[in-house]
């Protein structure tokens, strides 16, 4: 299968392009940097997803998308960052459905996140839940909704991702830097649900949403057990052998990140039932498992 990937040098973009390939797979890689590393094998094409450009005719020749380019939500949310982090996702996808309606890739699989919940409490959150309020929701519903010309001849999926964990991910570094200085604990009040996941769980749901003709419209890359952040904090501590009672008060955070507080101070207690309906297998099933083996050597 011949797949084009955008976003192919992040953190999760690497790791996909590599199983690609070693599974026979060609591989085109969409990068805004001309002069970026990918693995030998690779055909690496520079080109801003955000804006129409030659990799539309490589995308066309394509068999399958994984369309994963977008700013990253770190750090605190001016205007112009938040209208940057919007028109990264859903700028991008139009012009990729664009194509994809039109020839080429018969699936595409398509970045997003559990943000689309909104802040939801202790509510269980599936993929047949309705989105929630705010700017991540609202983001992320026309991020979705960004692909609809590409549903008339293409399969779609919405990979909406919870945090995912992996040893050189800013999620985890986040997380663990304060059990580090021996400083952590539960982030505000400690009950909002935290949606979680193994890069190596991540990396195996999308290859499945890729391969699977069952898996259309959203799907939960999640593991299967959230945690609040009180109970992260606690397996945080007792992998790395650290205390877990100091508390980052709410209005702490917010006052270091302004409306990007939403990111850790929302609750999304969201589970991956189509994964689990379709039998997936999770590797890493509880957040100490996941914390074990990403963390268990450098406690």
């Amino acid at each position: 299968m011949d797949v084009f990937v955008t976003g192919a040098t992040g953190l999760i973009g690497r790791s996909l392009v590599r199983a690609l390939l070693a599974r026979g797979d060609a591989v085109t890689a969409l990068s805004r940097n001309p002069s970026a590393r990918v693995p030998p094998g690779v055909k690496l094409l520079a080109g801003d997803p955000g804006s129409p450009g030659p990799w539309q005719d490589a995308l066309a020749r394509a068999d399958a998308c994984l369309h994963l380019a977008a700013e990253p939500l770190v750090g605190r949310w001016t205007a112009d960052r938040k209208r940057r982090i919007r028109e990264s996702r859903v700028r991008s996808t139009a012009l990729v459905a664009d194509v994809v309606g039109s020839a080429g890739p018969r699936v595409l699989v398509c970045a997003s996140a559990v943000g689309f919940y909104g802040d939801r409490g202790d509510e269980v959150l599936t993929e047949a839940s309705p989105p929630g309020e705010g700017f991540l929701s609202e983001t992320c519903r026309a991020w979705e909704e960004a692909t609809a010309p590409a549903r008339a001849r293409a399969r779609v999926v919405h990979l909406r991702s919870g945090i995912v964990l992996a040893r050189e991910g800013a999620g985890l570094s986040l997380l663990v830097l304060p059990f580090r200085l021996f400083a952590g604990g539960p982030l505000g009040s400690g009950r909002q649900w935290q949606a979680w996941i193994h890069a190596a769980d991540h990396l195996a749901l999308a290859l499945v949403a890729l391969d699977d003709a069952r898996i259309v419209g959203p799907l939960n890359a999640v593991g299967p057990e959230p945690l609040t952040s009180r109970d992260m904090a606690r397996a945080i501590g007792r992998v790395l052998h650290r205390p877990s009672l100091l508390p980052a008060p709410a209005f702490a955070i917010r006052a270091v990140l302004g409306e990007a507080a939403a990111v850790p101070l929302s609750s999304q207690r969201a589970v991956p039932a189509k994964a689990l309906d379709l039998g997936f297998r999770f590797r890493y099933p509880t957040a100490e498992e996941a914390l074990r083996d990403l963390l268990g050597n450098a406690a």
